[in-house]
């Protein structure tokens, strides 16, 4: 992913470098200097050398992607597992044959574009976090309600001062200045050392008055370890509430070729049906263009969708005729969309990127050089 030239202010004041899918899309566009770009990724990757690709070879690639598109590492979640597995098929087709140059690049433009328009609809910010916000969160004029509030929020009355400092800082977000502390590094790089300096102190019953005086304590050396070691965030907002749904059905043209895309990847019986059973992974490969996250990527919206299935008529006849199955997941659609006009699911996500942001994905940054 690109950073837009610019910055963006989050509401206390923080600045982030904006990832709008802008250079993407300049990239992909300049057939001369994406097709150098795919040269270099591909020799990159064919380490046989035998000018193809295989299954082996694809999986860097399709790592970075799952990067790109937010998801877990391989391995850690079945749901993300079955999209890194579909993007895999992407590149081979669901056969295990290897990949040619001219496939490769094929697949690789179409998951940018749809990726740089994805960032277009929905920008992330990248925010560098060096205790500044932090400092100014504590000594602020907020402080003693929003933590008080935090602290009367924390279940865990025989718990000790410390355990309800880290609770705390757990449920503080950027717009405090705190990077996620559910992330590793950032626990035992930032947080524990801070608790460490504030020693024995913490280890008293926890009381509201000492709470709001200790746990400044230890974010005012929060903020120094941070300005020793700055924490850098992705962070975006997103609400999904049917509109990008809406225009997809309200657009024949553009939803028959959607759906006539999506049934291309779908393998069929000998009589040309298709079963039912792969409703939910042509949900999947529609999602893009209806403004949705990839199946299992938010909890809110796998509900939405359950609900969605329950509405249409999917339990008789496994297997249907292409127009019946482009009606059913039609249908599925507009299940969604009803839903989410009703009821909005707003979604807030912060990751913390942990390699320099040009080289954090040797497939999806390009160097200097291809894209003077």
């Amino acid at each position: 992913m690109e950073s837009k030239s610019g910055s963006s202010k989050r509401k206390n004041g923080a600045k982030g470098e904006i990832v709008d899918g802008s250079k993407i899309m300049e990239l992909v566009g300049n057939e001369q200097v994406f097709s150098d770009f795919v040269d270099n990724k591909f020799d990159e990757l064919d380490k046989d050398r035998d000018g193809k690709l295989s299954m082996k070879e694809l999986e860097p690639a399709v790592a970075d992607i799952g990067a790109g598109l937010g998801l877990p590492a391989q391995g850690t979640s079945p749901d993300s597992d079955h999209i890194y597995f579909e993007v895999l098929n992407e590149f081979t087709h669901g056969k295990q044959e290897k990949v040619s140059k001219m496939e490769f690049k094929e697949v690789l433009s179409d998951i940018l574009l749809g990726m740089a328009a994805g960032l277009k609809q929905d920008p992330i910010v990248i925010l560098r976090m060096e205790g500044e916000d932090l400092l100014e969160f504590v000594n602020g004029p907020s402080y003693e309600a929003e933590m008080a509030s935090i602290f009367s929020q924390i279940e865990s009355p025989n718990g000790s001062l410390r355990d309800h400092v880290i609770e705390a800082f757990g449920r503080l977000t950027v717009d405090q200045g705190i990077p996620p502390t559910s992330d590793s590094w950032v626990f035992n790089n930032i947080v524990d050392p801070a608790l460490s300096q504030a020693g024995p102190a913490l280890d008293k019953p926890a009381a509201q008055e000492t709470f709001l005086e200790e746990f400044k304590k230890v974010a005012f050396s929060v903020v120094d370890f941070l300005k020793e070691k700055p924490v850098i965030v992705a962070h975006s907002e997103n609400t999904f509430d049917g509109r990008g749904v809406k225009r997809l059905l309200s657009n024949k043209f553009e939803l028959d070729r959607t759906l006539n895309l999506a049934l291309e990847n779908l393998p069929k019986d000998r009589n040309g049906k298709i079963s039912k059973d792969y409703l939910r992974l042509a949900l999947d490969l529609v999602s893009p263009s209806a403004g949705l996250p990839p199946v299992g990527a938010i909890e809110e919206m796998d509900k939405v969708i359950v609900e969605a299935f329950k509405m249409v008529n999917v339990e008789d006849t496994n297997t249907v005729r292409e127009e019946e199955f482009k009606k059913i997941l039609t249908e599925i659609l507009g299940g969604i969309m009803l839903q989410l006009e009703g009821n909005p699911i707003s979604v807030s996500s912060n990751s913390v990127v942990h390699e320099p942001l040009g080289s954090s994905s040797t497939l999806l940054q390009p160097s200097s050089s291809e894209t003077a």
